[in-house]
């Protein structure tokens, strides 16, 4: 008898042959001057299989390109070096959104091209340091605050990376609102200490996730359009506060009165980091009318149960989609999977990345 996690399901337009999600995965594999590769396509079509796959954070502006070897997609070799890709993916039979990633304060000069900048919604830099290319580890760097001109130009980068996107053959548009970088440097107050009409109160933190949200809506269609979220966070200098639980019901709710196709849950107390608690996740899947999508260190019984209970709808897989290109026929038939090499996970070329095994 086939279990949930192996039927279909109807995502907005989208008809899904399972419920299984590759979740997005920074891989560092596009050209130093942020071009998709050739080995990307292969990368990708290897998991075809999955019903629905989000590619890596991909900068929807010059000003986001913060990490070193990231793709982006604001321009017309962007869009040509995206298009083998998706038509690798579609011609395996599987379905693709981009994850659009403005990394804001999460970034250095040295990963910006020339007359980019690190932007945030305050001067509030990140402890610690980051990756270069050209001088290895650097501190980052105190972002510059964002005028009100800097964000509507934000806004309306992310609804042309959208239209791109639609051009480059995706199937819809993941926003990345997560994990601190720039949509999340807005809603939490960890990052965002503004007095105006972006900053202090739920509705006003909300605002720039809401406005990305409408108007790239108004460019392809809210159903073409997901957002993934991480509630209770503590990546990249994150902190919950009193009104996280409130800020996520108030922005679900908004969300959903747009249309979008689906929110995307993310949880990395697998990994450590504090748990998203069932309540907001819950209180989520109440007012959210799309469809919602589980992460977070899931195996086959987990997410099984998970869907079961209706919990959620989709469930994606992160690390294990790495290390397996087939992992629905593994997961499907209870073949051991291969583990993952941590230590190629952010390097150039094709080991471990492109070298994992599929079961024979």
């Amino acid at each position: 008898m086939s279990t949930s996690l192996f039927t279909s399901f109807d995502l907005g337009k989208l008809h899904l042959k399972n419920r299984m999600v590759m979740a997005p995965l920074t891989r560092c594999r596009a050209t130093a001057e942020h071009i998709p590769t050739d080995l990307m396509a292969t990368y990708y079509a290897q998991r075809a299989t999955a019903g629905l796959i989000i590619t890596e954070g991909t900068s929807p502006s010059p000003n986001g390109l913060g990490y070193a070897r990231i793709p982006g997609l604001f321009a017309p070799n962007h869009v040509a070096a995206w298009r083998k890709i998706t038509q690798a993916v579609h011609d395996g039979g599987g379905h693709i959104f981009v994850q659009l990633m403005h990394t804001g304060r999460v970034s250095h000069p040295l990963n910006l091209p020339a007359g980019a900048r690190v932007l945030a919604p305050s001067a509030v830099g990140l402890s610690g340091a980051m990756w270069t290319d050209q001088q290895s580890m650097q501190p980052y760097p105190i972002p510059e605050v964002m005028s009100e001109i800097d964000i509507h130009k934000t806004i309306g980068e992310y609804a042309a990376s959208a239209v791109l996107a639609i051009e480059a053959g995706f199937d819809g548009v993941e926003l990345h609102g997560a994990n601190g970088y720039l949509i999340e440097q807005f809603l939490n107050t960890a990052s965002n200490q503004r007095t105006d009409q972006w900053g202090g109160s739920i509705e006003n933190r909300a605002r720039f996730a809401i406005e990305v949200a409408t108007l790239a809506s108004s460019r392809i269609g809210a159903s073409r359009i997901g957002i993934r979220l991480s509630p209770y966070g503590v990546f990249n200098d994150m902190a919950a506060d009193t009104d996280t639980a409130p800020l996520y019901t108030h922005l679900a709710g908004a969300l959903s009165k747009l249309g979008l196709a689906y929110i995307h849950i993310v949880d990395h107390s697998s990994q450590g980091a504090p748990e998203v608690p069932a309540a907001i996740k819950a209180e989520i899947r109440e007012v959210f009318h799309g469809a919602l999508i589980l992460s977070g260190g899931y195996d086959r019984a987990h997410a099984e149960t998970d869907l079961i209970a209706k919990r959620g709808d989709l469930v994606a897989f992160g690390r294990p989609f790495l290390a397996n290109p087939d992992l629905v026929a593994r997961l499907k038939n209870g073949i051991a999977l291969n583990q993952p090499d941590a230590s190629t996970f952010y390097t150039p070329g094709e080991k471990g990345y492109t070298d994992y095994p599929a079961a024979s």
